[in-house]
């Protein structure tokens, strides 16, 4: 039960979904506003002032992807997108316009109740977090230091560079692409095998057991997230 009035923009312009997610919502302590179109949301957006909106992308009149960027030019609130594209570059377009977490329609209403708490916990009240901490290892960001049971963690350059991009956006999905930019520059950002091999080292050093990771986490084909 979420114990106060979080406020919800409810983005989809299919009744029965709209319908459903209301009531889920509505149980859990939720305040929901919706709408029905991409030139509806931005209008409710600015007037019910949500702390997390959950956006389909096939809308009637304007991309979701539109949506998206109308929102990020005033606020950094989360945004969950709800879809039923499929296509990973769908989902790393909605991610590189702001998005922060995507989940694919059929969904189960429990994994998206998670997604969406997760998506709080981590939105702008979260954005002054400086220490990650995991059942396995301690990120600090300010001071640049990994420790696992106590013992420092000696990394690379690149190294860091990944794990801290991926410790300050704790459980969401960064895009292969943001990665890559962000670590390695723009010419570098179809190198995916980079990727691979970076992710495989961190684990190795960070992970319990690397090859069941719990904590740094593939997203086949379109990122990566630390949980």
């Amino acid at each position: 039960m979420t114990p106060c009035k979080i406020r919800i923009l409810v983005v989809d312009d299919e009744p029965q979904i709209v319908r459903a997610l209301r009531i889920n919502l509505n149980v859990r302590g939720y305040e929901v506003a919706t709408a029905a179109s991409g030139g509806e949301a931005l209008r409710v957006a600015a007037n019910f002032h949500p702390e997390i909106v959950l956006l389909d992308l096939g809308l009637p009149d304007i991309d979701g992807i539109d949506v998206i960027a109308g929102i990020r030019g005033w606020t950094d609130i989360p945004i969950v997108v709800l879809s039923a594209r499929t296509d990973s570059a769908d989902t790393v377009e909605a991610l590189d316009a702001g998005a922060d977490d995507f989940v694919t329609k059929p969904f189960g209403m429990d994994e998206l109740l998670a997604r969406l708490r997760a998506a709080l916990r981590r939105g702008p009240q979260a954005a002054g977090e400086v220490v990650v901490v995991t059942d396995s290892f301690t990120v600090d960001l300010a001071a640049k230091t990994v420790t696992r049971r106590g013992e420092s963690v000696h990394l690379t350059r690149t190294e860091w560079g990944v794990l801290e991009l991926l410790a300050r956006n704790r459980g969401k999905l960064v895009s292969q692409r943001e990665i890559l930019q962000a670590v390695w520059g723009p010419r570098h950002e179809r190198e995916t095998h980079y990727l691979r091999i970076y992710l495989g080292q961190l684990r190795q050093k960070l992970e319990d057991d690397p090859s069941h990771p719990r904590h740094l986490l593939t997203e086949t084909g379109m990122g990566y997230r630390l949980v």
